[in-house]
């Protein structure tokens, strides 16, 4: 009945009656009268159709009225992001209705203000996704507790009886749930249903963070008793149906403080003189046992969680830095992507299969690069540096087959964040990345396109990596703006086939700007997500990929293990079975999508957060930087080591106009211009941990 509601109503071109849509569905007895009236009111419920007061239907997207997210504005006023419009709904502070940060909300769309921006006003909370509250208590001479929210976007004035303290006191970091709504003004009374800490602890600034995101940092007592009646060495019993890779000769590269080694390497050349390239991945799901209280807890954190001072794993230490783990010198379960390469980078031949490997040696990508880019001599490297050299050489080929079909390499760079013993920032660096560094990416995206295309050819359920094309209104919007800067770009948007981006980009490397440029064309493409569609992966130029290389890190990567198990190595390709998958892999990927942007989002405000507490400490110094982007409130500079602050307008001593086309802020009396990929020298006027903030002004172009 649902379906074919929204089918009807889809197809329609104007507001239909009960009785029109009754005739439409020929539904004529009583009984399917009385659902279609509970299926409309469902469908009006989740604002996927909408009622008119005239008592008619339309689909929700045919009406004035819109579903989407709120993105609220400390200033009170916020932007409803709406999937099927290309401009955000602006909503003044009187039209929030309540309304708060991340809810979903029902719009009407009221107005246009200046540019054509829609204006709206919230109808109706349809969802408060925002269910537990990050705060510091403190106390007044009643005993009631008062939260000051981390999130300064969120406008609810929260107060906790005594009763409902935790017996928390002043400074404690605390997590909140509402409990009932005291006044319409924003005042809830809520009870404490966590202590993370006192705000002086060390580290407990990251876990505020790491709890806004619900990210679980221990793990179940179920988790923990099935981990422990686990074998942490691989057992005679273990290698049934595997082949034996132990006399090969195997090794990992990784960072210097990697402990959860997912990937191995091997590398020969045959007589026939192709290429036999091993990529040997941690065989992570035959100890991960579907539906167990481990693989459940994986499946719920989706990925492990690298922040500047700690990772929170996806699975026990136990597991990622041991038995899982490809450490040297022992015995490892794996399974093995082989694959056979020409000179020009084609793939021949390939097997996947169960096998039991034995690392040689834990490198780093430090001294790899020290050898393949410096050809130094690195202690205990000797025996490998003839298979190092042989495997830059296959890499150097299949980077360039992949440069050749369209890959796009931004080369947008990385900061590391250094802090001492108590998570206290020292320094921030750019992160390198060399030959050793793109080495493995070539191996890996190699493995993950071999595995990826087998599945496929078979025709069964799977889960993919899918990157689809951007939007030619963006890339249109893109080109707009650099031929606002004075160059002239050649670039079909009607084809947007990656070697299309990859010319553009060609044409900017050498231009002053390029690496903002690069970043904004980044920016207007879509985000890679998980699928259990093979709709290919456009930053890769890849037609089908997905990911299998990290199944210690990631749950998409853990389920690819599970499927090569099921269909490859224990032939289970019956209806059940595809049933059952074809079903359960449409949650696992957008779950495993959810979590990863709570990941990257999470890391992302630790970021900001260390880097104002660092440039805290640098107040009144001047730097070097670039015009990153350009805004009616201010222009954001970003410098040589990523740290991003702000140059307010409203401080600077001039009355600036901005140009939104061009971005571009002119000065009304000095007529001085700034533009985006400009270099400047700035001095730091503040910085603020607490709201990851950081304010500069400028000193003079450079």
């Amino acid at each position: 009945m649902r379906d074919n509601i929204i089918n009807v109503l889809s197809n329609c071109s104007k507001a239909i009656d009960i009785y029109e849509l009754q005739d439409m569905l020929e539904i004529n007895t009583v009984e399917d009268t009385s659902l279609l009236n509970e299926e409309l009111k469902k469908l009006e419920d989740e604002a996927i159709i909408y009622h008119s007061n005239k008592d008619k239907y339309m689909m929700l997207e045919n009406s004035h009225l819109r579903k989407g997210v709120m993105r609220a504005n400390k200033k009170g006023f916020g932007f409803v992001e709406v999937d099927s419009l290309e401009e955000d709904i602006f909503i003044s502070n009187d039209n929030m209705n309540g309304a708060i940060h991340d809810d979903v909300v029902l719009v009407e769309i009221i107005s246009k203000m200046n540019l054509d921006r829609l204006e709206g006003r919230v109808l109706k909370i349809l969802e408060r996704k925002i269910t537990r509250y990050i705060g510091l208590i403190s106390f007044d001479h009643k005993g009631i507790g008062h939260i000051k929210l981390d999130d300064n976007k969120i406008t609810l004035n929260i107060i906790i009886p005594p009763e409902k303290s935790l017996n928390s006191v002043d400074g404690h970091k605390v997590v909140v749930e509402l409990d009932k709504k005291i006044d319409n003004n924003g005042l809830w009374e809520g009870h404490v249903v966590d202590i993370i800490g006192h705000i002086t602890d060390p580290g407990v600034d990251i876990l505020s963070i790491i709890y806004k995101y619900n990210i679980n940092v221990e793990f179940p007592k179920e988790v923990k008793d099935e981990v422990a009646s686990m074998p942490m060495e691989v057992l005679d019993s273990d290698l049934s149906n595997r082949r034996d890779l132990r006399d090969e000769v195997i090794f990992t590269i990784d960072g210097d403080d990697t402990k959860d080694i997912d990937d191995a390497i091997s590398i020969k050349k045959l007589s026939n003189g192709r290429y036999q390239l091993g990529v040997h991945i941690a065989d992570v799901a035959y100890y991960v046992k579907e539906g167990s209280p481990l693989d459940n807890e994986a499946m719920e954190r989706g990925t492990s969680v690298y922040l500047v001072d700690r990772v929170i794993p996806m699975l026990p230490h136990e597991l990622s830095n041991g038995i899982c783990s490809l450490n040297p010198n022992v015995d490892r379960l794996a399974v093995s992507c082989v694959m056979e390469f020409d000179s020009s980078g084609k793939q021949f031949d390939y097997e996947i299969f169960p096998s039991v490997i034995r690392s040689r040696i834990q490198m780093t990508y430090k001294n790899v690069n020290r050898i393949l880019e410096n050809n130094e001599t690195v202690d205990g490297y000797t025996d490998y540096v003839e298979d190092l050299k042989l495997m830059a050489e296959l890499a150097k080929i299949l980077r360039k087959k992949k440069e050749k079909r369209g890959y796009i390499d931004f080369g947008i760079d990385e900061a590391k964040i250094i802090v001492d013993e108590k998570c206290v920032p020292t320094d921030v660096v750019l992160r390198e990345r060399g030959v050793g560094e793109k080495l493995i990416e070539d191996f890996m995206i190699a493995a993950n396109e071999c595995v990826a295309t087998h599945i496929y050819f078979m025709n069964l359920p799977f889960i993919y990596r899918v990157h689809e094309y951007p939007m030619e209104e963006k890339i249109r919007s893109f080109l707009g703006f650099v031929s606002s800067l004075g160059y002239h770009i050649t670039g079909d948007v009607k084809d947007l086939h990656p070697t299309t981006l990859q010319r553009i980009l060609s044409q900017l490397e050498d231009k002053p700007q390029y690496k903002i440029l690069s970043s904004l064309l980044l920016r207007s493409m879509q985000k890679a997500v998980y699928r259990p569609e093979n709709l290919g992966h456009y930053g890769l130029a890849s037609d089908c990929y997905t990911h299998f290389t990290s199944p210690i890190r990631r749950y998409p990567d853990t389920t690819v293990h599970r499927l090569l198990h099921t269909y490859l190595f224990d032939g289970k390709i019956d209806m059940a079975t595809i049933h059952k998958w074809e079903e359960k892999l449409v949650y696992i990927s957008e779950h495993s999508s959810e979590r990863e942007r709570a990941s990257v989002d999470c890391e992302r405000e630790v970021e900001d957060m260390k880097m104002a507490e660092y440039m805290e400490k640098h107040i009144g110094e001047e730097y070097e930087g670039i015009i990153s982007s350009i805004t009616s409130f201010g222009m954001f500079i970003e410098l040589d080591n990523l740290i991003e602050g702000l140059v307010p307008i409203k401080d600077m001593n001039d009355f600036f106009h901005f140009d939104e086309e061009h971005l571009t802020l002119t000065g009304e009396r000095s007529h001085v211009k700034y533009t985006i990929g400009e270099r400047v020298l700035v001095k730091v006027v503040k910085a603020s941990k607490e709201d990851k903030t950081i304010d500069f002004e400028v000193v003079r172009k450079v």
